[in-house]
């Protein structure tokens, strides 16, 4: 995911949610074209597109108040940023506690979003086209609500209460899971909108059939059997969670989301120069493992075996501090062959959107 972000006045390395430089109190703005900070003038920088173009006036998000540090493009029919257009409902402006939760939940929506970008993922708003990506933020816990996390015809549902802790905790020991949070929800949920856009011919789709099951199969009768009787015994041998067993359209959305884990880590990983070196490591003969920005040119196999030992120095780097493991999750071999599956689509879908863009 982009390049380690930095202040573009004095330097220091900032984060990716930062809305002001800690060492200098400059106002920052991310610029998603370029994938950089630059400063956050009310009155716009002129900043250019990587891939070419005149300069462009950006100037702050309009939900900037509510925490959004992207920029947003001057002169489009909206002065708010590509992120905050994709939300198509959210709370009233009068519900401020929910609008709080929103603000968290917005700056993982936008990373989503920008690693979407870096993979080359096509992103169509819903006020584009019929079925676009669409995010509907509302709280269960607002108004009496039921909140349904979800996705349908191209709108994504999240319920801000999974921005509490003590909430979230509460449904992940509930419901037996691992690992739960509100950036794992949207990598899921985006799985489930990417399956029918990517998968565009009649191969693929077999193809997607003969490794996670026939997705024309009965939702209802699924969802009713899996809470009734829970997953199938020796499930961890043939599905990366226990969810994932429920329909094959679950076990799809599962898949896609540990993938992109598994590329988002390695690719912040391999931007702030993280290098495991053979020779400090006692017993460790595999070579000294380099993480990529980016594996559009590598086979899974080389994904996996650089996730395999990231993951468990990260996972060791957890334990240090008495928390859980940062991955919790065996990847074996049906499992491999599902996401290099999804890997293969994914680059696919990158490369032909880089063709497209060419200029002639």
């Amino acid at each position: 995911m982009m390049v380690t972000p930095h202040c573009p006045a004095c330097g220091s390395v900032v984060f990716f949610e930062s809305l002001e430089c800690p060492a200098c109190s400059t106002e920052l703005g991310f610029h998603r074209a370029s994938g950089e900070f630059a400063e956050a003038r009310p009155e716009g920088v002129l900043l250019t597109d990587p891939r070419g173009g005149e300069p462009r006036l950006w100037r702050p998000c309009s939900n900037r108040a509510w925490r959004c540090n992207w920029l947003a493009p001057d002169g489009e029919a909206s002065a708010q940023c590509l992120s905050c257009r994709l939300t198509r409902r959210r709370p009233d402006n009068d519900d401020t506690l929910s609008l709080e939760k929103l603000a968290v939940v917005a700056a993982d929506k936008r990373r989503l979003l920008m690693q979407l970008i870096d993979l080359g993922l096509p992103i169509t708003p819903y006020y584009e086209q019929e079925g676009g990506l669409a995010f509907d933020l509302v709280s269960s816990l607002s108004n009496g609500e039921r909140v349904i996390i979800g996705h349908a015809n191209g709108v994504i549902t999240i319920d801000l209460a999974e921005s509490l802790d003590a909430y979230r905790e509460r449904l992940r020991v509930r419901l037996g899971e691992p690992y739960r949070t509100v950036l794992g929800h949207f990598r899921h949920e985006i799985g489930h909108y990417y399956q029918s856009i990517l998968l565009d011919t009649d191969e693929l789709w077999a193809e997607c059939r003969a490794l996670f099951g026939d997705e024309r199969a009965s939702y209802q009768d699924a969802l009713k059997r899996h809470y009734d009787v829970g997953a199938p015994a020796g499930w961890i041998d043939e599905y990366i969670s226990d969810y994932a067993t429920m329909h094959p359209w679950e076990d799809f959305a599962e898949t896609f989301a540990h993938y992109l884990h598994i590329t988002g880590t390695l690719s912040t990983a391999a931007n702030s120069g993280v290098l495991l070196q053979a020779e400090r490591i006692a017993g460790f003969d595999h070579g000294d493992v380099l993480p990529r920005a980016s594996y559009r040119d590598a086979t899974f196999d080389e994904v996996l075996s650089d996730w395999t030992w990231l993951s468990l120095m990260f996972n060791r780097v957890n334990r240090s501090m008495g928390l859980k493991d940062l991955y919790p999750f065996g990847i074996v071999a049906p499992v491999a062959r599902k996401l290099a599956f999804v890997h293969r689509i994914v680059v696919r879908a990158g490369a032909a959107r880089a063709a497209s863009s060419q200029p002639g």
